[in-house]
């Protein structure tokens, strides 16, 4: 970073944004906000947090104009230069929708009435795949 760089502390960009601590650290999470941009600074209250002013008020109306069209883990992988053509699945449920890309499954487990679970994940990655077996 710069060290001539204008500095914003987190108070002040949550207020400006309109946006909660929840959301900001949910964001720095999925990595659409990248942990070196959090500044730590000592200050007489003890230690506050401060961003580049200018790199993370552009994020933040990115993030904010897009959030509503575009999941965030897609939105995260765009902003990280991931390819987009990996394949992926969507899961929708009622409360919402979670798209996960082939490298992040780990297992799929599908549970019947009985309680009884099945690994699914051979199936769903070979689906991924291009695979039409189930």
């Amino acid at each position: 970073m710069d060290s001539e760089q204008k500095l914003i502390s987190k108070k002040a960009l949550l207020e400006r944004y309109n946006i909660s601590y929840g959301s900001l650290y949910r964001w720095k999470r999925k990595g659409l906000i990248p942990d070196e941009w959090f500044l730590r600074k000592a200050t007489v209250t003890g230690q506050e947090t401060y961003f580049p002013e200018e790199l993370i008020c552009e994020r933040m109306e990115l993030i904010l104009s897009a959030k509503d069209d575009v999941l965030l883990d897609e939105l995260a992988a765009r902003l990280s230069g991931e390819s987009q053509t990996e394949p992926s699945m969507t899961v929708e449920t009622a409360y919402g929708s979670h798209t996960l890309r082939l490298s992040e499954i780990r297992t799929v487990r599908m549970t019947d009435q009985n309680g009884v679970q099945t690994d699914i994940t051979k199936h769903i990655i070979n689906l991924l795949r291009g695979g039409t077996q189930v």
